[in-house]
């Protein structure tokens, strides 16, 4: 893996997405669920869907992000309907990448 792949994969990972780049405390937080987000521009950072409904996160997410193919479009990332969840706080459930949007 290159340098800068390295760092940038140290900087995301653990991270909740949303959180500020200079976040003292840019982690999870012990009482909230979160899905991890799996491969793709914003691969290793956490998504809080802490009080999401069941349907809510059946249907996945499309998140704004600079790292995507179209600079200011949205990641799409979704669950795999065969994974398992994990209720209550911690990482609940996986979402993979699927592409990009402008």
């Amino acid at each position: 893996m290159p340098g800068h792949a390295r760092r940038r994969a140290r900087l995301l990972n653990g991270r909740v997405y949303g959180a500020e780049h200079d976040d003292p405390n840019p982690g999870p937080l012990p009482h909230r669920t979160y899905a991890e987000l799996v491969g793709g521009p914003l691969g290793g950072l956490l998504l809080d869907i802490h009080g999401w409904r069941t349907e809510e996160v059946d249907d996945g997410v499309a998140l704004s992000t600079e790292l995507s193919r179209w600079p200011g479009g949205r990641a799409l990332y979704d669950p795999r309907p065969d994974e398992p969840r994990t209720p209550g706080p911690g990482v609940s459930c996986r979402f993979y990448y699927s592409g990009d949007t402008p």
